[in-house]
């Protein structure tokens, strides 16, 4: 893919969003196959904040770059070569969502990235291995991908312990999003990123989100449910990159907490990545001005 990221009309670069994590094939259930993966929404949610937005993913390049083809203007892509690339089946919304892993691409190592401003680290199958050497001015972590594992023989995605040492894959982490399913998970992780001064947003679908800072300070943001949502895959992938983002603009957590709900609200309105909505939109949709790139 050709790189977005070079100066245009002498204009200052802008900042740097960095996705680690697979890029996978999602099967549908009427066999319909998409692109997704946290690190694809979450960057193609970024770079239409206005970053410019890099992945590094493993799995087949050609199979990559021709499913990403349609986005090929918005994000710079880094493919790390397998023989496979990781696909899901997947099947029903939210809560009530039911994957099965038909193929793994294999890890992904942290050694040698590019440099960014934001680092998010965004595993789906236990991928990433090493330690991302910085600096990274943000760094953010999604930790689905360390809170479920495959179980054999059937392939289905069920849940287990996140290991707290995740926070050092990058040396420190300044936020982390998870939803309410993977809290229990998660425990030990939180008690960790928490005890470093991390901010943890805890998302519950319709329910308010839950933001917990240093301190155990505590607070509830609710929001308002969509009533027919038309997709919520990556949903929360792209809250986790707007939250991110205005994060590290500057902005506080209860405000970044809204502009990521308008972020996933216009996402859930449409189906597949192409739904991602731009800074513009969520800015009318909230109300929060567009983050600082």
């Amino acid at each position: 893919m050709s790189d977005p990221l070079q100066r245009r009309g002498g204009a200052a670069p802008r900042r740097r969003y960095l996705a680690v994590g697979h890029v996978t094939i999602d099967v549908m259930e009427d066999g319909e196959r998409r692109p997704g993966g946290t690190a694809l929404y979450s960057a193609l949610q970024a770079a239409r904040l206005g970053l410019a937005a890099t992945i590094v993913t493993r799995g087949e390049r050609e199979v990559l770059e021709s499913m990403l083809a349609p986005f090929a203007a918005e994000l710079e892509l880094v493919v790390q070569p397998a023989e496979a690339t990781t696909t899901l089946a997947t099947g029903g919304l939210g809560g009530e969502r039911r994957q099965r892993m038909l193929a793994w691409a294999g890890q992904v190592e942290l050694g040698a990235l590019p440099a960014a401003e934001i680092l998010h680290l965004a595993p789906v199958a236990a991928e990433l291995t090493g330690r991302a050497a910085g600096p990274w001015e943000f760094v953010g972590l999604t930790p689905q991908g360390f809170a479920r594992r495959r179980r054999e023989p059937d392939g289905e995605i069920v849940a287990c312990p996140a290991d707290a040492k995740l926070v050092a894959l990058a040396g420190r982490c300044d936020a982390i999003v998870l939803s309410e399913q993977e809290r229990a998970s998660c425990r030990q992780l939180i008690e960790r990123a928490l005890a470093d001064g991390a901010t943890v947003a805890i998302t519950a679908g319709e329910g308010p989100t839950e933001i917990l800072g240093p301190n155990e300070e505590s607070r509830q943001l609710p929001h308002e449910p969509l009533a027919a949502p038309a997709d919520d895959l990556g949903a929360g992938d792209v809250y986790a990159a707007a939250f991110f983002v205005w994060l590290s603009a500057g902005e506080g957590p209860l405000a970044a907490a809204r502009a990521a709900h308008g972020a996933a609200a216009l996402r859930m309105q449409s189906i597949g990545p192409g739904a991602i909505a731009t800074a513009a939109a969520i800015q009318a949709q909230t109300g929060i001005l567009a983050p600082r790139v």
